[in-house]
């Protein structure tokens, strides 16, 4: 048995837990962890330059893999500037793990420098928090910290550490083992049977019924499952924001997102549903509008792996409470027991009601003026993607504009900030998921406003040799803040107007790394395919864009599903 400092229980449970790669910016409550660190030859360390980038990284390698990402920083203000990427992450049910440094433990309370309460800062967005009293609480917590966030609904976990429990000085029994089991936390698996049952009978019954699909899919790797339901019995599909990807964007059966700026397939299919089958999913504000007025005729079956997700916004008419893989097993298994069908008559019918509003062609856009459209850009990237590539945004009209028009077929390829909406998520995200993905292509697409808020992490980008490729959907505006002032504010364009942007171009340039500038229409496609080529470069391709596109369509505020703005006239 190995005797270890507290610092090299930390660098020895994480190599046992598998880790790969660690994110993270050093600071003098975890030096003796990175002296440790120093040491190791399994895990690769990402110098971040700002805490927040960090956490991110880990964030976007999680959702990139499905694995927990893991970073490491500082007391004090180290640990504090990961707050918004752990509510990120908390509020995009991701898995990460988040090592803090905390000062000498009997200095706790004394306002001593660099201290804060970590663990009462974050406990509001952390699936839970541990405060080391010893070096031998270090594998332990750590282990539960890795179970916690991977198991049942993901989430973050923060475990922090006093500096004295990683004395140099002072060595302890390493106690070999991973296995982790916690009394008080027993993920279900298993949905109940009767309620499943319930469930089919409905399906079989049902005249219109939608399949409403989330985040949830993704994480359960329930993609073939959830497809082969859809596909059984010819299911309308639509998707929140976080579940792009789950089920192909280019098959027939599938609406788009649903939503506030969902098309007007999904909202009015919603709207006009008699059974609605959510898997996954929060049921939150941008999906539902006015709650009160939501899907009056449907009957919702709700399955989620968070019971207290179940019926907190919309009351379910039958809650499963279970692991969204295991469920439509079972699914599945009821299915064939009771060779369940539906009438194909009937849901003819309804394909017919739905093609009817797929005419309205709801995404079309007017492409005449001199100055590229955002719409463009975004169809554009995706053509010469071939839709393969793993996509990070920022938050803001980008954000919706990639998730109306580039059509995701695969879960994990789209990384998005979709509870919180934090700016500055995209870039980070995108070193994580490149660093995890090497062979992908990794495309950012951002705004010059998000951009500028972790633009720092393109040092990072020079040192690892990260080659991203970065699209700035440049219109030299907050533009989503923006549109609602036009549309609701009487066009006061209060403090969202950016014209003192940098030259982004040079800017790259200065950091390493390669710009295109694209003002042109006609240039555009050439300066994608150029920046594409690059294969072991980073680019940034600055797109000067329409300042008054708008993200339509959008739903009318506390109206119905299928109240809808679809044009600005």
């Amino acid at each position: 048995m190995a005797l270890l400092t507290g610092a090299q229980m930390v660098i020895k449970t994480l190599e046992d837990l598998g880790v790969e790669t660690l994110f993270g910016y050093p600071g003098g409550a975890v030096l003796d962890i990175y002296d440790a660190l120093y040491e190791s030859d399994k895990i690769n360390h990402i110098l971040a330059r700002h805490e927040q980038g960090a956490a991110h990284m880990a964030d976007g390698y999680a959702r990139a893999t499905g694995r927990v990402g893991c970073c490491l920083v500082t007391s004090g203000p180290g640990a504090t500037n990961t707050v918004t990427s752990i509510a990120t992450a908390y509020m995009d049910s991701i898995p990460m793990v988040v090592i803090t440094g905390q000062v000498h433990a009997p200095l706790i309370g004394s306002d001593a420098f660099q201290e804060v309460d970590t663990v009462g800062i974050t406990r509001p967005v952390v699936k839970h928090s541990y405060l080391c009293q010893s070096a031998l609480d270090i594998p332990k917590y750590i282990r539960q910290a890795f179970y916690l966030a991977r198991t049942g609904r993901p989430g973050p976990v923060v475990v922090d550490i006093p500096k004295n429990c990683t004395n140099p000085s002072v060595k302890f029994e390493y106690v070999e083992g991973n296995e982790v089991s916690l009394r008080s936390y027993k993920p279900r698996n298993q949905g109940h049977k009767g309620q499943i049952k319930r469930a089919v009978s409905l399906l079989t019954q049902a005249k219109r019924p939608v399949l409403f699909i989330g985040g949830g899919v993704i994480t359960a790797n329930a993609k073939d499952k959830i497809r082969d339901l859809a596909h059984k019995f010819n299911l309308p599909v639509t998707s929140t924001l976080m579940g792009l990807g789950a089920y192909p964007a280019n098959d027939k059966q599938f609406l788009g997102m649903l939503g506030m700026h969902g098309t007007k397939e999904a909202n009015e299919a919603m709207d006009k549903s008699d059974l609605i089958l959510a898997f996954g999913v929060r049921f939150d504000d941008r999906v539902t509008n006015d709650v009160t007025k939501f899907c009056p005729a449907a009957k919702i079956v709700h399955i989620d792996v968070d019971p207290t997700s179940i019926s907190k916004n919309i009351e379910a008419h039958i809650p499963i409470f279970g692991d969204i893989n295991t469920v439509l097993c079972q699914f599945n298994d009821v299915i064939e027991e009771t060779k369940a069908h539906i009438d194909d008559v009937e849901i003819s019918y309804w394909w017919e009601q739905i093609e009817s509003w797929r005419k309205a062609n709801c995404l079309a856009y007017d492409k005449d003026g001199d100055v590229i459209k955002p719409q463009e850009l975004i169809e554009a990237i995706y053509k010469h993607t071939n839709g393969k590539a793993i996509i990070a945004t920022d938050v803001g009209q980008h954000q919706m504009f990639t998730a109306l028009y580039y059509k995701f077929d695969e879960p994990r390829h789209l990384l998005t900030s979709g509870g919180l909406g934090t700016m500055g998520y995209g870039f980070p995200a995108a070193i994580g998921a490149k660093i995890a993905k090497p062979d992908a292509e990794v495309c950012l697409i951002t705004g010059d406003g998000s951009f500028q808020m972790n633009i720092q992490e393109l040092s990072t980008c020079l040192q690892y040799n990260i080659p991203i490729k970065i699209f700035i959907v440049d219109n030299h505006t907050l533009g989503m803040v923006r549109q609602w002032q036009n549309m609701f504010y009487k066009k006061h364009y209060s403090q969202t107007t950016l014209n003192s942007n940098p030259d982004f171009i040079a800017l790259a340039k200065a950091y390493g790394h390669t710009g295109i500038f694209v003002e042109r229409r006609e240039d555009l496609d050439n300066a994608i395919k150029d920046a594409l080529s690059m294969k072991d470069k980073l680019v940034v391709v600055d797109v000067v864009c329409d300042t008054d596109a708008k993200v339509l369509p959008m739903q009318q505020k506390s109206g119905c599903m299928s109240d809808m703005f679809l044009s600005m006239e």
